[in-house]
């Protein structure tokens, strides 16, 4: 849902960016790779001590090269099918990355086996989401549903609940409650999601297959019309 219109948003506010960067000799690729390498130096790094708002200003610092480095390539006519897997591939390492960082976090000095179980499902979950609508598209299938909580949504809700919640360093009362319920609410948002893609899969193939038998079945029915 935020995908749709936040990422035009951003797209026309980063554009004389992108195009800075063009001028400057740098290629989509590099800043694909750059952008993974901070996101996951904020969660990795900063995470796992509790250094949730100061991880929260790095990723976000960085997130948003995944919009820079697609600009890029539209604005020098250079998009390519290599640039696309690599952007997408680099993407499932970022988000892999944020949540590893609060399963750390719980699973050592955050000291919450629960937490760290919902953590880790948000990471799952939001890889095999990916996967559904991309397992799905490869048969040949639109996967024509638009997600409760899909990428945005994910890192959205968690990074600015991981924000705000770092706000309890600097003597916040309470905000930190703010992380667990957002990873509750990712968590319940992603099953809810996978769930709507593997029914809308299942929807389009039994259409498509019904339609490919129909296909097949109208010549040959013809041709027996004809013998007779």
């Amino acid at each position: 849902m935020l995908n749709k219109y936040a990422r035009a948003f951003f797209t026309r506010v980063l554009t004389p960016f992108a195009a800075l960067l063009l001028r400057l000799g740098v290629s989509p690729d590099a800043v694909t790779l750059i952008g993974t390498a901070g996101v996951m130096a904020g969660a990795l790094v900063f995470f796992p001590m509790g250094e949730f708002f100061w991880g929260t200003i790095v990723i976000t610092a960085f997130v948003f090269s995944d919009l820079v480095d697609g600009n890029m390539a539209r604005q020098a006519g250079i998009s390519s099918r290599w640039g696309a897997f690599l952007d997408s591939t680099l993407d499932r390492v970022a988000d892999g990355a944020i949540f590893a960082g609060f399963a750390l976090w719980y699973a050592g000095r955050g000291d919450d086996t629960i937490l760290c179980a919902v953590a880790i499902f948000c990471l799952a979950s939001g890889q095999v989401v990916s996967y559904t609508k991309a397992r799905g598209e490869s048969i040949g299938l639109p996967v024509a549903v638009n997600g409760l909580v899909e990428r945005a949504e994910r890192l959205v809700i968690s990074l600015v609940a991981a924000g705000l919640a770092g706000l309890h360093a600097f003597g916040v009362p309470y905000i930190d409650i703010l992380l667990p319920i957002a990873l509750w609410v990712v968590a319940v948002g992603s099953l809810v999601t996978l769930i709507q893609r593997v029914v809308t899969v299942r929807r389009e193939a039994a259409e498509a297959d019904a339609a490919g038998a129909a296909a097949v079945d109208g010549p040959a029915e013809q041709g027996h019309g004809a013998d007779r």
